[in-house]
């Protein structure tokens, strides 16, 4: 009977944690192939812009489109791995169809000395994005300098429609790099997540294991 209590919890506590992690795993499986029906669609052949794009059932289409670029600009505070701080280029282009679409242009780094905006007459391929990048933490604009995409308040700002293209490749081009869309800013965490949940298993195990020895020592 001494032992029927730790082992009850032992037994218990590690069904919890593998199930814990086995359910980390399906997330896993599930994500990766989430990621994958993604990747399929950033690549596909590109389309006309919709007239009237839906932020769900549109995100990430691959577009092409061309028209004048507008003379203002929106920079968008960021930072890109082993890169540093950069500055996104939010502008406007309006198509032959008289349309005024967003478009992110690509970035550059904030030390770079030439941020000069391209203008006129463009042709682009890219993709339709309605970032969730805002929360409460973000920080107002700072008069053309912003935390965030915020789709629908640059799209006020700038007189267009809530429409972002984030560009894949401008012609003719320019000092700003693209910064295509991809998903490598989407997180899967799964996996080091399941390896956690087994990893306190075994802990929980050998706690287990350890605890019936001091017992029977006392015992015997």
């Amino acid at each position: 009977m001494r032992y029927l209590f730790p082992a009850i919890l032992g037994i218990c506590g590690v069904a919890i944690l593998v199930s814990l992690g086995t359910w980390q795993l399906r997330r896993l499986a599930w994500k990766e192939a989430a990621l994958a029906e993604i990747e399929a669609r950033i690549g596909a052949a590109p389309v006309a812009v919709p007239a009237a794009p839906d932020p769900e059932a549109d995100r990430f289409l691959p577009v092409q489109a061309e028209g004048e670029l507008g003379n203002d600009a929106l920079m968008v505070l960021a930072s890109i791995k082993q890169v540093g701080a950069i500055h996104r280029f939010i502008t406007t282009l309006t198509t032959p169809e008289g349309r005024v679409l967003l478009v992110d242009l690509g970035y550059r780094t904030i030390v770079s000395a030439d941020i000069s905006v391209p203008q006129g007459a463009v042709q682009l391929t890219g993709n339709l994005h309605w970032p969730d990048e805002v929360d409460s933490f973000t920080p107002e604009p700072d008069n053309d300098l912003w935390f965030a995409r915020d789709v629908p308040a640059m799209a006020e700002a700038l007189g267009a429609e809530p429409v972002l293209i984030v560009a894949r490749e401008v012609r003719p081009g320019s000092t700003i790099t693209p910064l295509p869309v991809s998903t490598a800013g989407i997180s899967n965490d799964h996996l080091e997540y399941a390896l956690t949940w087994f990893g306190l298993a075994l802990v929980w195990l050998g706690m287990t294991v350890f605890l019936m020895w001091r017992i029977k020592r006392r015992t015997a």
